[in-house]
């Protein structure tokens, strides 16, 4: 019998791999820095091994996020899919393009330029990103 990974489990991993991947960093690079192989970084990624209180603590002072960076919508549960695979924004920031949109968005230090893109980008997803003709 295949034990399906927790619902928070699986959230909280895939929080890792978001924040890892934010910080350009490889699994085997964060595997080193916790002195673990990187197929234990995949299972903690996967939500298959739980992560203990001690080493979600290492893994944030690495990834120089707050330990709560993990948690942030874990209430949520439905935003997990029942084979474990992260919330639809995990999924997108842990793509390319998301990755990419989203370390230039931080990088943008006007606040009203940054409140202008994100109303640019809701007003383009309510007409459900077809362009204007």
């Amino acid at each position: 019998m295949t034990k399906l990974p927790n619902t928070v489990d699986a959230q909280i991993g895939a929080r890792v791999r978001m924040h890892r991947l934010l910080a350009d960093m490889t699994q085997e690079q964060l595997g080193a820095a916790l002195g673990v192989t990187f197929q234990q970084i995949q299972k903690y990624e996967k939500g298959v091994n739980r992560i203990g209180a001690g080493r979600l603590q290492d893994i944030a002072n690495t990834l120089r996020v707050p330990v709560s960076a993990f948690f942030a919508d874990t209430q949520d549960t439905q935003s997990i899919s029942p084979d474990g695979s992260g919330s639809d924004i995990t999924d997108f920031i842990s793509s390319g393009d998301g990755l990419a949109l989203a370390r230039s968005f931080v990088r943008i230090s006007d606040s009203n330029l940054r409140r202008r893109v994100v109303s640019l980008v809701e007003e383009l997803s309510s007409s459900h990103g077809t362009p204007a003709q």
